[in-house]
């Protein structure tokens, strides 16, 4: 659908009291009420390309897909302008989450992103982009973690670490993830932002296990994250990677994680000779001793983590062993 000799109106006071309101309900959760105003916006300004764009946005928020790509088809048949409006990245998502691909692919490419192929190929499969890695936020709603994983196009991220049980989630699992970032993450001088999480997107079957380690050195932990990488799986020492945040700083510029170096959490109350409960430190900080026992997360299949662990053991009896193993998600 597309709207001729139209010409472009500011919206009437009524009609941004009324979004505005919903917008506030929106923010303490009253879905269904904010719903309603949002229908009475659209009513009152039809020909308004935010008035759709506004209604997609809360059933993305619902996660009620099938509305969410009637309005937004809406929105953009209104818009005024070619590419770069927030309304074909909305539509880009709730198509990337029904895998609706030739409507991904065309709404990707109407926000002005550069897809590969030629001109005219088939887009009936997943939009597949070299976007390279960048930090998520699983489960942004509960007991929130931020992990790394890899872009798949630009709504879709595949889980590289290994999450807590809290945060629900596995490794190598495929989430959906908003547009706008809450937050960056500095590694090796380069931010990267941080995306919210909106669902699950593909399931991942690898179980995740939780083992505590004896490992005499820094390099008997890392031969067994080489170990299980070398498998197909992974292996995460939490001992060195969790580290804890509030979620203002979780949502601020943060230096990364990467399990190897010094971090002094802004409102910690210790200093660097006395670190407190919210320093996060490691065998590269500052000359610290290495702690031998670990906390360790390995994803890897029932029938081989196990074999794994032996196989490490032996290796290196000595200065090696492991207790505890627990499946734990």
């Amino acid at each position: 659908m597309r709207i001729f000799h139209r010409t472009r109106h500011r919206p009437s006071a009524t009609w941004r009291q009324t979004t505005d309101r919903a917008f506030t309900l929106i923010g303490d959760g009253r879905y269904e009420d904010a719903g309603a105003l949002l229908v009475m916006a659209a009513d009152l300004e039809p020909w308004l390309s935010d008035s759709w764009f506004n209604l997609a946005l809360l059933h993305k928020f619902r996660r009620d897909w099938e509305q969410a790509r009637a309005a937004g088809l809406r929105a953009v048949a209104l818009l005024d302008r070619e590419h770069g409006a927030a309304d074909w990245w909305n539509l880009g998502i709730t198509a990337t989450a029904l895998q609706d691909w030739p409507l991904a692919h065309r709404a990707w490419q109407a926000y002005g992103l550069k897809l590969p192929g030629r001109a005219g190929a088939p887009t009936d499969g997943p939009v597949s982009l070299d976007l390279g890695t960048t930090p998520v936020r699983l489960s942004p709603e509960g007991e929130s973690e931020v992990v790394w994983g890899r872009r798949l196009d630009p709504a879709r991220i595949e889980v590289l670490s290994i999450p807590l049980p809290s945060s629900g989630r596995r490794w190598g699992e495929v989430v959906l993830h908003d547009g706008a970032p809450h937050g960056e993450r500095v590694a090796d001088g380069a931010a990267y932002p941080v995306f919210d999480e909106i669902e699950l997107w593909a399931p991942s079957p690898v179980p995740t296990y939780v083992v505590l380690l004896h490992a005499a050195t820094a390099g008997d932990r890392d031969a067994l994250e080489r170990l299980v990488a070398d498998a197909g799986y992974a292996a995460e020492d939490w001992t060195s990677s969790v580290r804890l945040l509030c979620r203002a700083c979780s949502e601020s510029r943060m230096p990364a994680d990467d399990g190897r170096t010094a971090h002094h959490d802004p409102h910690d109350d210790g200093d660097a000779a006395h670190p407190g409960h919210l320093s996060h430190l490691s065998q590269g900080a500052g000359g610290l001793a290495w702690l031998a026992e670990r906390e360790c997360g390995i994803a890897a299949p029932a029938a081989l983590v196990r074999t794994l662990l032996d196989r490490w053991v032996a290796a290196n009896p000595g200065g090696r062993a492991y207790r505890d193993l627990e499946e734990v998600c």
